[in-house]
């Protein structure tokens, strides 16, 4: 098994927004690979804490994973030399100061005459500094930069806060990346422990019997075993969907184990005989468990579909997984209770319990007597939904899922706070001609544009070879500050020698501009937006973009992995509604297949859209947001509910032929033989699910909250609402001859228990 080490990329790899990013990191490379470090300390620019900032820095850049640094400790500017006309990198301040007055002239200095830094090294807003640390882009997506992080940077920083007392904050995506991924796999083995024990502790309470929870707990272990072993055999990396197969496993093969033990012990109580329990748990729940299997995996296949290389790996291990559960469920349970003794009363008491009994009764009574109120309940649940389905908003927030109690996360929004955002946001620009960019016009209309971002509140001001061509005005009029401006033309001709100079040294504006000089790089960072407000920020900037960068002169694209991110979700809302409407039209072929009757897919689809809209409604009026955690509930939800409608159908279709064609002594057998089950399953789906309410990832919670309150009202949903719709229009649904006979063999006739009795017998 492998853990990612990059972003989940939701986007087709042939979208045109991943062919413009990946454009961009062929000119320029990965621009996640800064880390910064900031502090707010008062007394910084004393002589003991200065000089221990200065050691930070030194420190970390002795690290091989770190290309260089910029801070106030190493921080260089611009000074110009008229003999040579040329401009030479000079050291802003001497590296061994010698009292707090010279710190603080140079802190004076750095603040008011440096502008260039802005934003960079430094914050006006509360005098906060920061050092910048770029790691080597190589290993920006690669292990070995989680291990510098976790391993190196992570102890530094709390050793120096210890040592020094001084407060950092500490951000940047490789960093951000890093303690993200930390958190689920640290998650991964308490989801599963925790679905292990809540599952097993309800199965028992259920069961009372060691054994049968034993026997469940083992099948489910075994599922949990064969899911990482997909995900290594298929060459899958750990992500945040990947990681939460494993408990879903558990949560999804624990009703498995319930449909099947409970048949096996109802027909040990009801006639004894160990092998025909055991061949009848085989033929009749297997078919029926079979087909619900089916439909919750193909509830997961259909991620398969979206085209996203994030998605479709989790809808192939996730469909695998629950095929390979079934499979494991079929096997192993009626081969381990074959060699055992028959159950013995004690181990079914549980089946006549008086308050299971109880819940029963009242079902069948509200079925029975209540019908209208029923109706009443359903259409006033779908109006208050449908309300609510229209304040649903779409979120591609990269750090919205991100756990908000982490340390991690508050120094995010403090460099929002101090520094305008910390995401990358990057445009790129073409000239569409070699040192294109050099040209003064060029770069008046990257001031014009760097201008109008600055304006936006949810960007920072933009770093790029303006701020370089300012730099170098202010270096030639001896770095007076109020020079930190474009040269107009005839200026450009007295510093363009100066600035010729700096081609030959290093080349250390190289991250503004690609070696051709065609491409200039823009680079501002932006808080933590969502879809629809980032989408005003493009509605704002692209019709200033096509009125400065006019359409057949330049070419001009906005990328970034948090725009990437932004776009992705976006397209998963689109793909939504497709990846739904294709579960629903599988699980409808496979009711098609299962009873042959049109009519009878159209009322057992009814008890199951009613819960996804409420789900919908109840994301509208909770406030959570669409995103690609929370949009996985509406195919997991309608996979598994089905599960609950096709066991009471196929129950249902026996009780038809058993009780030749009358309805209604059909409907109220089959509810309350499938009552018991239904209502273990669901419970343990519910708690099962609400296990993912632990996780410290907001998407995480609202994944397993929403599916676990769709899943309970699911369950009331096909035991009510199923059958008063059955019973109401029995005339033009339920009868002989819109229930053709189906494709799953049911034993039904005496000769065929004969036969099964006297080959277990044999």
């Amino acid at each position: 098994m492998r853990f990612s080490h990059t972003e989940a990329n939701l986007l087709p790899d042939k979208d045109s927004i991943n062919l413009e990013y990946q454009g961009f990191l062929e000119k320029f490379g990965d621009e996640g690979n800064l880390i910064v470090i900031a502090t707010k300390d008062a007394d910084l620019f004393t002589p003991e804490k200065y000089s221990a900032w200065v050691q930070l820095a030194d420190s970390l850049e002795k690290y091989p994973e770190v290309e260089y640094s910029i801070g106030i400790g190493n921080l260089q500017k611009l000074q110009k030399n008229e003999e040579q006309k040329s401009f030479e990198f000079i050291a802003a301040y001497p590296e061994n100061p010698e009292n707090e007055e010279d710190l603080l002239a140079y802190q004076k200095q750095l603040f008011e005459e440096l502008p260039f830094y802005e934003g960079l090294v430094y914050s006006k807003k509360s005098n906060t500094v920061q050092t910048a640390i770029y790691l080597d882009k190589a290993i920006v997506n690669e292990k070995e930069r989680k291990d510098f992080v976790l391993q190196d940077l992570v102890p530094f920083i709390e050793s120096f806060q210890e040592q020094h007392n001084i407060k950092l904050y500490v951000s940047g995506m490789p960093y951000i990346r890093t303690l993200n991924s930390k958190n689920i796999v640290d998650e991964i083995q308490w989801f599963v422990i925790a679905a292990l024990l809540v599952t097993s502790f309800i199965f028992f309470f259920f069961f009372r019997s060691y054994r049968a929870t034993l026997i469940s707990m083992l099948t489910v272990v075994i599922g949990v075993m064969w899911a990482f072993g997909f995900l290594g055999w298929f060459g899958y990396e750990i992500t945040v969907l990947t990681a939460i197969i494993p408990p879903l496993i558990i949560v999804i093969g624990i009703p498995n184990c319930i449909f099947l033990i409970n048949k096996y012990q109802q027909e040990i109580k009801k006639h004894g005989n160990q092998a025909k329990s055991l061949q009848r748990v085989i033929t009749k729940i297997g078919n029926a468990t079979l087909m619900t299997n089916l439909t919750t995996a193909s509830g997961f296949a259909t991620f398969i579909f979206t085209q996203s290389e994030l998605l479709t790996e989790f809808g192939v291990v996730a469909s695998v997984c629950i095929l390979s559960i079934f499979l494991l469920s079929l096997l192993i349970i009626p081969i381990i209770y074959s060699y055992m003794p028959a159950p013995k009363d004690k181990h079914l008491r549980h089946l006549g319990k008086q308050w299971i009994e109880g819940f029963v009764d009242w079902m069948e009574a509200k079925v029975r007597f209540n019908r209208v109120s029923i109706y009443f309940v359903s259409v006033g649940v779908l109006a208050i939904s449908i309300i609510g389905i229209f304040n649903i908003r779409i979120s591609g927030s990269l750090l919205e899922d991100m756990p908000q109690k982490a340390e991690f996360f508050k120094d995010i929004q403090f460099f929002e706070e101090e520094f305008d955002g910390i995401m990358p946001l990057e445009i790129m620009i073409n000239t569409k001609r070699p040192q294109g960019v050099t040209k003064l016009s060029t770069i008046q209309k990257m001031e014009k544009l760097s201008e109008i971002i600055t304006d936006l509140p949810q960007l920072s001001r933009p770093l790029s070879i303006v701020d370089v061509a300012k730099y170098s005005k202010q270096s030639f009029y001896n770095n007076n500050p109020k020079y930190y401006q474009l040269p107009t033309r005839q200026e450009q001709n007295f510093i363009a020698p100066y600035i010729k100079s700096l081609d030959n040294d290093e080349n250390r504006f190289a991250a503004y501009i690609d070696s051709t000089g065609q491409y200039a790089r823009m680079t501002t960072f932006m808080k933590d937006v969502g879809t629809e407000e980032m989408e005003q920020i493009e509605a704002t900037l692209w019709p200033q973009i096509n009125k400065i960068f006019p359409d057949g002169q330049f070419e001009v694209s906005i990328t970034g992995k948090a725009l990437i991110f932004q776009k992705g979700t976006r397209y998963l809302v689109k793909n939504l509604i497709i990846s739904l409407g294709l579960a629903i039209l599988l699980i409808a072929i496979f009711m098609a297949w299962m009873f042959r009757s049109f009519r009878m897919i159209l009322i057992s689809l009814i008890p199951n859209l009613l819960p996804l809209l409420m789900t919908a409604g109840m994301m509208g009026w909770l406030g959570i947001p669409i995103k690609p955690s929370t949009i996985l509930v509406f195919s997991i939800a309608f996979g598994i509910s089905v599960d609950d409608t096709i066991h009471f159908l196929a129950k249902y279709r026996q009780e038809l032929k058993a009780n030749h064609w009358k309805i209604k002594k059909s409907v109220y057998p089959a509810l309350r033989e499938t009552a018991v089950s239904m209502f273990y399953t669901s419970i343990v789906l519910f708690f099962g699910f609400s296990v993912f309410m632990i996780s410290s990832f907001g998407g995480t919670v609202a994944l397993g909250g929403l599916v676990s309150a769709t899943l309970l009202f699911a369950m009331l949903a096909n035991l009510l609402l199923l059958p008063s719709l059955l019973l109401s229009l029995e005339r033009s649904i339920a009868n002989k001859k819109t229930l053709k006979e189906p494709q799953m063999k049911i034993i039904d006739s005496e000769e065929d228990e004969q036969n099964i009795s006297e080959q277990g017998g044999k």
